[in-house]
């Protein structure tokens, strides 16, 4: 779906050894690296545990990232994979599915046998309760989901600047990043939430300072996570 290949260690000489260098200081089993053929800058990490893991990173990165910001970027993604956090979001999306799913079968099942219900008040009143539970259940499971996409985007960032002992490496890419304006080709609804930034870079200038916008987001604002690197 990224459009990513696997990197060759000799064309790709930095961001293999960096992943390699990092894996072996956070003691984790190298994961596969891959390269997306992509102007923007931005990376990725995934797998369900550190032995089945893969970390990617487009050109734009290769390109347009300092060493120390490389490192920063590298270890931001190895921290999710340390902290199985693409395995935490497979459970949590499965379980605001079936929220959503349960919703769904409690609506169709009122509209089924609403002809038979008991026109008492007392049961109106239930019936009402259980209607607006089952509109507001999966809009509030989904944004639990977003929230905790969000916090381990801070902890992965925590960590990350734990590992290099350089936040501002971290600090300076995610600056970087956020402030450039090309798309990335390949940008998925489905995998938008595994990037270290949002790759809708058009979403950036709606949502900053526009904590509406910023809740149904799957990355804290820049600005934040900047400032917080900052202060470590």
């Amino acid at each position: 779906m990224s459009g990513a290949k696997p990197a060759d260690k000799k064309n790709y000489r930095e961001l293999y050894t960096t992943v390699e260098n990092l894996s072996i200081a956070s003691g984790l089993a190298m994961p596969r690296v891959y390269v997306i053929e992509d102007s923007s800058p931005n990376a990725f990490a995934t797998g369900r545990d550190p032995k089945h893991a893969a970390v990617a990173a487009t050109t734009g990165l290769l390109t347009k990232l300092k060493d120390a910001e490389l490192e920063g970027v590298i270890a931001h993604e190895l921290s999710h994979v340390k902290n199985y956090d693409t395995r935490l979001m497979g459970v949590v999306a499965i379980l605001v599915g079936s929220i959503a799913i349960l919703a769904d079968v409690f609506m169709r099942s009122m509209w089924l046998g609403g002809r038979n219900d008991d026109r008492r008040p007392g049961n109106q009143i239930f019936l009402l309760i259980g209607i607006i539970a089952a509109v507001i259940a999966p809009i509030a499971a989904m944004l639990i989901q977003l929230a905790v996409s969000r916090r381990r985007e801070y902890l992965a960032d925590a960590d990350g600047a734990l590992l290099t002992r350089y936040p501002d490496g971290l600090a300076d890419a995610l600056a970087k990043i956020a402030t450039d304006r090309t798309p990335l080709k390949h940008a998925h609804t489905g995998t938008a939430h595994l990037y270290i930034e949002n790759p809708y870079k058009s979403d950036s200038k709606v949502a900053k300072g526009n904590w509406f916008v910023n809740l149904f987001s799957t990355h804290p604002p820049v600005d934040d996570r900047v400032r917080i690197l900052r202060a470590m």
